[in-house]
């Protein structure tokens, strides 16, 4: 039995992770609806959410049906990370967590995210100042190391882990390798069988698949698998029952329409797209390419609507 907290999880739970543009409110409550033990928002600036820049404020939207949820923020100030954890806390998530594993260069290269593997002095009293400003469990994610030469997680777990953090996320890469190569899950096994970690330890990297989440269970013995970039498309990668065609496509109309109704019409279409840009579903469309350029131009929901009908039609 997994716990965070008071939150608890049977056997074996899957997590969905938490991606800018992708983990809208749409895409949570489906995602929850195959499966999902734990989803998150899409991660939020801690500076953005103490400007209270209005895009920003609207990420921490959750509803009921999708708990648990967790909200991550990130930043790099430790008084805007403290100040951030106290809004977030307001809009009342089942956890806070710290994001100090994202590797794109607009937030690693200005010092947070993954940037933090640079500054772990820094990492340390951020971790420890909101950790004691909230009340609700804080948590963590991060990868191995900045690049292969400092690969430091498995010292690094047992101080975050001093720092009150109450789970830690590790994704089986490090910031130099972005989202190339292989994730390596052999330290995160090595954390988990630390005898000095007590709190849960969840793995990241290449899950592509229910197979390759029961071979990360049974190889490294982590206490939950979060999915990332595979489930773009693909929300149903959390149920262990095979979806037709048909129920697929009907699944991604319902994005459409949940991320319209939630959000608005221009926002919900832009967040859909980029999953009907990468869902596996039309693979079998002869000559998709145009299909596929006139699904990522479409501004109206009918528009989407009638181009999803028509793959429907062609794939039958």
């Amino acid at each position: 039995m997994m716990k965070i907290g008071t939150i608890e999880w049977g056997d074996r739970p899957l997590f969905l992770a938490p991606m800018e543009d992708v983990t809208d409110i749409g895409f949570r409550l489906l995602c929850k609806r195959f499966g999902a033990a734990m989803v998150y928002t899409e991660f939020v600036s801690a500076e953005a959410l103490v400007r209270d820049v209005k895009s920003t404020v609207k990420k921490l939207v959750i509803s009921d049906e999708e708990r648990p949820v967790g909200i991550q923020i990130y930043g790099r100030d430790v008084d805007a990370m403290v100040e951030a954890a106290k809004i977030v806390e307001q809009a009342g998530p089942d956890l806070i967590d710290l994001n100090f594993g994202c590797p794109v260069k607009k937030v690693a290269g200005k010092g947070a995210g993954a940037g933090m593997l640079q500054n772990i002095p820094k990492m340390l009293e951020i971790t420890r100042k909101v950790v004691d400003a909230v009340r609700l469990p804080v948590t963590a994610k991060t990868r191995l190391g900045w690049n292969h030469e400092q690969l430091i997680i498995t010292e690094l777990a047992e101080q975050l882990q001093d720092c009150g953090i109450q789970a830690l996320t590790i994704h089986g890469r490090t910031r130099s390798q972005m989202y190339t190569g292989e994730a390596d899950w052999t330290l995160i096994g090595e954390v988990k069988r630390n005898p000095r970690i007590h709190i849960p330890i969840i793995g990241n990297g290449d899950i592509k698949s229910q197979a390759d989440a029961d071979r990360a269970f049974q190889q490294y013995g982590v206490d939950a698998v979060m999915i990332g970039r595979a489930t773009f498309g693909c929300p149903w990668i959390f149920s262990r029952q095979e979806l037709t065609l048909d129920e697929k496509i009907d699944v991604l109309e319902e994005q459409l329409r949940i991320n319209v109704e939630r959000i608005d019409e221009y926002r919900g279409i832009l967040h859909t797209r980029r999953h009907l840009a990468a869902t596996p579903v039309f693979k079998g469309i002869p000559n998709f390419r145009e299909t596929r350029i006139a699904m990522l131009r479409a501004e109206k929901q009918d528009e989407l609507l009638n181009i999803l009908e028509r793959c429907r039609e062609q794939l039958r």
